[in-house]
């Protein structure tokens, strides 16, 4: 465990208590992370504890209804002309045909089709919505009725602030990073995403098979962390997958079994509203459950995908969506297949074994170093504040520090083809996760750190060595998958400049 003074020292006003009694009662309201941390950094006193445990719970319904509490809004709405204020996700869109803008909100089942932003409302808020084409805040509703004899009553958004509850520095976030090493720094961020780093310990398993299962556990934050980041994690059940993608940051999107579309991903162009799809407002979107999924029109979305996924944009009915966000599949295969050398994609639907839209991926993550979670896993006491730290991952997404970090990655790292095949898309995933590892790991690093030798070390065992074994998984796959044109190819020779 690290040093709870040291990171209070250094992080005094972004750390919050983690009471596992206290954390169960969010859990079981399916709170996400990072809401309940803002809500604890309210309600809890110096000591950081909760002190009326009743009165937390009476909080927590009344500032986030459940989608059961919809009749209730809309009632109030209707009634009372406006609603209390309550924290929701909600996204816009602009109607051309009509000329307004409307809203949705996911949770709790309001949609574009009985929404509007009326312009005297919009012009006061736009410039917290218009960023991320909505996002977490606090919202209050109004009704507005139909006019005459027609049928267009509709919800109105009478005010929305955005939810940002830290003041986010990220020179003085990386100032405080070079107070810790570099085992120290992978406990605190176990402990911002909720996990306890003593915990990963098993019987029968030795130091690198623990760190090993921490760093994994830490990969699935790549995407968090850097743009356009592609990964499939193939692993055993109740390791976590879901929780980390779709409660710990509030800038994905977690798409669970069931049916996806185009028009979901993409753009939905049948109406007037043509609704930006997931890719074009979140930082990355998960497909869980892949062994399960189905696509409306596989050969259409396997089409669209790899053009996304290699590029970063996608041409839909002659409309380019434009978007950062990664690409994640996630799925449950047996133990005895989670092996590079065997194939990990037999039993995955059709549109995952295609050796093009795999070699769109950038890496397999290793999921069977994760243990099976258990409560010994789970942080107890203080940690790093989980939206404070999500916060700052979506920042380091921002272009100008993506540019920064790759420069350091491109200095760091030399490059030797094995053989005239090595395909420039490997190079590109090796640099592009090295990149997130850097800002995860390293965010302190800079042109003169780089220099030192022990730097140097560790940036191969936390960034490069990684990087290399999860895109080298990704060419034996596509050996299994199409041998008859990736048979010969080589991998490149990656490794850190000592000069």
């Amino acid at each position: 465990m690290y040093d709870v003074n040291k990171l209070r020292e250094y992080f005094p006003s972004t750390t919050v208590y983690k009471d596992p009694s206290v954390m169960s009662i969010f859990r079981t309201a399916k709170i996400e992370a990072f809401l309940r941390d803002w809500i604890l950094k309210r309600k809890a006193g110096p000591d950081g504890r909760v002190e009326n445990v009743n009165a937390l719970s009476e909080y927590v319904a009344s500032i986030i209804p459940p989608r059961s509490e919809k009749e209730r809004l809309e009632d109030e709405a209707r009634s009372n002309g406006e609603t209390r204020p309550f924290l929701a996700k909600i996204n816009i869109s602009f109607n051309s045909s009509a000329n307004y803008y409307s809203f949705e909100i996911p949770n709790l089942g309001f949609n574009h089709s009985h929404t509007i932003i009326e312009d005297y409302v919009w012009d006061r808020i736009k410039d917290e919505l218009i960023g991320e084409a909505g996002g977490w805040g606090l919202i209050k509703l109004g009704y507005m009725p139909p006019e005459g004899k027609k049928n267009n009553g509709r919800f109105t958004l009478l005010d929305y602030k955005n939810f940002c509850p830290y003041e986010v520095n990220l020179d003085a976030f990386r100032e405080a990073r070079t107070h810790f090493e570099a085992d120290e720094w992978m406990g605190i961020i176990l402990g911002a995403i909720d996990y306890n780093p003593d915990g990963f310990a098993r019987k029968g398993l030795v130091e690198r098979d623990i760190w090993n299962a921490k760093h994994t556990m830490l990969t699935r934050l790549l995407p968090f962390i850097q743009p356009q980041v592609n990964l499939i994690e193939l692993a055993p059940q109740q390791t976590g997958k879901s929780y980390i993608f779709g409660r710990v940051g509030k800038y994905g999107w977690l798409l669970s079994g069931g049916s996806v579309s185009r028009t979901m991903l993409f753009l939905d162009r049948r109406s007037g509203a043509r609704s930006k799809g997931l890719v074009t407002f979140n930082d990355f979107v998960a497909v869980d459950e892949i062994n399960s999924i189905s696509f409306t029109n596989d050969k259409e979305m396997g089409g669209i995908l790899k053009n996304y996924m290699e590029y970063g944009y996608a041409t839909v009915g002659g409309t380019r969506v434009d978007g950062d966000a990664g690409i994640i599949f996630l799925g449950n295969i047996a133990m005895e297949d989670m092996d590079g050398d065997r194939d990990m994609f037999r039993g995955l639907p059709d549109i995952f074994y295609d050796s093009a839209l795999l070699q769109r991926v950038h890496g397999i993550v290793p999921g069977k170093c994760i243990p099976p979670l258990s409560p010994r896993m789970f942080v107890s006491g203080w940690a790093l504040n989980t939206e404070y730290f999500t916060e700052i991952m979506h920042l380091l997404r921002n272009p100008a520090e993506t540019m920064r970090y790759r420069g350091l990655v491109e200095e760091l790292v030399e490059v030797a083809a094995k053989s005239g095949d090595t395909s420039g898309r490997e190079q590109e995933a090796v640099m592009r996760l090295c990149t997130a590892y850097l800002k995860l790991f390293f965010p302190h690093a800079d042109n003169e750190l780089i220099r030192s030798p022990q730097f140097k070390n560790e940036f191969d065992e936390y960034c490069l060595t990684p990087a290399k074994r999860m895109q080298e998984t990704v060419l034996r796959q596509m050996k299994i998958i199409n041998p008859g044109m990736f048979g010969s190819t080589g991998f490149a020779t990656y490794k850190v400049r000592r000069d």
